[in-house]
């Protein structure tokens, strides 16, 4: 091995400007290859970072007016989900998991002391964070203790906390919006880009509050468990639109009275689509690659042009046709993972120096929506780089080697002569 590898050092010095313009085209295609794959990989995380406060196979239901008469009723009636709503969708549907709520109850300024802010109110329910992503930074959620009670207690999210409070732990302290004073027991981190200045209440105690112990909810959201394909998704969807347009007494067509948005069959999407742009981009580095291959392919049919009388001279020392075959072929993966490895660091220096610089930018704006995030290679993709890699150097000194070992040893003993 030591001889060879040494044969191949005293070919790549004597060619060095053609080995090197070579190389640089098979280093250029595994940089392109890496820097595309880790665009798509950023470009995904971006998407579904900022999509990602809520869990994936989640449906929401709101509710609106009717469309069209029925029963008596004309239409524009008013739709009221309530809390019926959430048992039957518990005792009726199997296939759903966690179900939650959420109601807009007031939006006005909160004060503690003379520091004050405007702030929305929204009722919820333990369960919330079952299906939201939320990142508690003190204290805790609402739990069933303040539902069954209706303790006027509430959980702040990081920006009311800063102005309200500045450093200081705000957890049991309290504040005051319209007159009604509430006790902090928790702060959490927004979880919805843009300026969402807002506390999470219980449920009943907005109900008490703020309707007059009306028991309508804003919106419901439930999780779903053991559905997979797109038919028995739809079928299930029918049927609690159809169980529901019952239990309020609307035409079962009417599509607007309550509004059915499936984040599973969105995230479905958004899979087929990342499948398709993986796949766009790998079609896309290949190519890049192949051309650096072919140079590699090149650079060898000359190679053993030129090496032709030497090779005679090895098969009539009775050097046998594997031998040369071997030399080739390890001379051809010696180039291409050489200067593959070279576009591999250098690639994957420029994304983690472009992380970088997002990150930075994310950590000075945290508010900024962001469409690209972590544009980093994972080890999986980049051993399945450097193997493509390897198996293209073999397949580009192939053909050579075989077209030398095939030589006949008085043809090669007389070439050029």
């Amino acid at each position: 091995m030591r001889e060879i590898l040494t044969e191949i050092g005293t070919s790549i010095r004597k060619n060095k400007l053609r080995t090197f313009l070579t190389g640089f085209s098979v280093a250029w295609g595994i940089l392109m290859l890496i820097i595309l794959l880790s665009s798509g990989n950023g470009l995904q995380n971006g998407l579904m970072a900022n999509f990602d406060y809520m869990a994936n196979n989640s449906i929401e239901l709101y509710s609106s007016r009717t469309s069209m008469p029925y029963a008596g009723y004309a239409e524009g009636r008013i739709i009221y989900l309530s809390d019926k709503d959430i048992d039957i969708l518990r005792k009726e549907f199997p296939n759903v998991d966690k179900v939650t709520s959420s109601a807009w109850y007031s939006g006005a300024m909160m004060t503690c002391g003379d520091r004050y802010i405007n702030v929305s109110m929204h009722g919820v329910r333990p369960e919330h964070t079952d299906v939201f992503k939320i990142n508690m930074l003190e204290g805790r959620f609402i739990n069933r203790q303040d539902i069954d009670a209706r303790r006027k207690v509430c959980v702040i999210s990081q920006p009311v906390r800063e102005v309200l409070f500045g450093t200081e732990s705000p957890l049991g302290k309290e504040v005051v919006q319209s007159g009604v004073v509430w006790t902090v027991v928790g702060v959490y981190k927004d979880y919805v880009y843009g300026n969402q200045n807002s506390a999470f209440i219980p449920y009943t105690t907005g109900q008490l509050v703020y309707m007059k112990n009306d028991p309508w909810i804003g919106y419901i959201v439930f999780t779903l468990e053991g559905i997979e394909t797109d038919d028995r998704m739809a079928a299930f969807e029918e049927s609690v639109l159809r169980r529901l347009s019952y239990e309020h007494n609307y035409s079962p067509a009417d599509k607007n009275a309550i509004y059915l948005y499936n984040n599973f069959n969105q995230f479905k999407g958004m899979n087929r689509i990342f499948r398709g742009l993986d796949m766009f981009i790998w079609i896309i580095g290949l190519g890049t690659l192949l051309a650096g291959i072919v140079g590699v392919s090149n650079i060898m049919l000359v190679t053993v042009r030129e090496r032709t009388f030497e090779f005679g001279i090895r098969k009539a020392l009775g050097a046998k046709p594997s031998s040369i075959i071997r030399l080739i072929l390890i001379e051809s993966v010696a180039i291409t993972a050489l200067f593959g490895y070279v576009g591999l660091v250098l690639g994957m220096a420029a994304m983690e120096v472009v992380n970088h610089v997002i990150e930075a930018a994310a950590t000075a704006s945290p508010e900024t929506f962001s469409m690209f995030r972590n544009p980093t290679l994972d080890l999986r993709a980049a051993v399945s780089a450097t193997v493509v890699l390897i198996i293209a150097g073999l397949v580009a000194g192939y053909v050579p080697a075989r077209k030398a070992a095939r030589l006949k040893t008085i043809d090669a003993l007389h070439h050029n002569k």
